[in-house]
Formats: structure tokens, sequence, C-alpha cells
């Protein structure tokens, strides 16, 4: 898998579909998608590829395949956006999120949907998104100095 493209993801009914490009035909990407369920590991989605088994030449029409399986499909119909606090940094995705007046995040590397976020509580989310920050460009400086 190429990287997954955060940067052109869309949250919808409890998902986060987040395309990528799955392979090259005659010099055009053809764009496959991943999901992320609110649910966890207790959504019948949750890192699941492409469950629509459609693909395409184009971010857009990807992301319609999806919405339109999530529509059919889906064992989740939320209506409380947990991914709308998500950003892209370093091609890294981060999703901030809320609990009990306490901020908690989740941190997915550029090839993969294995969470590698700490286990740290923050008191807004600013200083959560600071805190991620300080430490991904610690590690890329870290990593630019390796001989």
């Amino acid at each position: 898998m190429n990287r997954l493209l955060y940067e052109n993801s869309v949250s919808y009914q409890g998902h986060l579909i987040i395309p990528f490009v799955f392979g090259m035909a005659d010099g055009q990407a053809i764009y496959s998608y991943t999901l992320l369920s609110e649910l966890g590991y207790k959504g019948q989605f949750h890192k699941f590829q492409n469950p629509a088994g459609i693909y395409s030449n184009s971010i857009e029409s990807i992301v319609e395949v999806a919405k339109e399986h999530l529509e059919n499909n889906s064992d989740v119909k939320s209506k409380i956006d947990y991914f709308k606090s998500r950003y892209t940094y370093q091609d890294n995705l981060i999703i901030v999120y809320k609990l009990a007046d306490k901020y908690f995040y989740d941190h997915y590397k550029p090839d993969s949907l294995n969470n590698v976020a700490a286990p740290k509580i923050f008191a807004t989310e600013s200083e959560c998104i600071h805190w991620i920050k300080q430490g991904l460009d610690r590690s890329k400086a870290s990593s630019s100095f390796e001989i």
C-alpha cells in the first residue's frame, strides 16, 4: 500500500474514509480506500480496506463509492463526528477527541493504520497538538542526523 492520503480523508457516518493509491494503469493512479470506525475494533469496518471492492481513477469518486457502501452496510450511524478534529502533520494523521473535559489523541503513521499514540492526557486540544508536533519534529530531526 502506498501512503495513506489522510489529507483527502472524509468523515462520514461514524467512519473515516481514507483514500490511497492502489496502483497505476497506463500512467493513471487507481484509487482505493480504507476505513476507520469511531467504534474502534468493535466496528464492522474498522481498518477494513475497500469493502465495496470497487476502485476508481479519482479520489472524489472513490470517496463516493465508500459513502454509498457505508449507507447500505454500516453498523454505525453516528451523529457525533468523532473524526472532526483531525490533522495531518508530516503525512501523519492525528485525531484529537475530548472525554470528560480531558483531551486524548490517536496517531497513525503515513503507511499504517496502527495507532501509535502515547497514553497521555491533555488539558486542551492545542496543548495536545503542540506536544505531538514537537515529538514528530524531534523524530524527523534525529533521523536526518543519522550516518
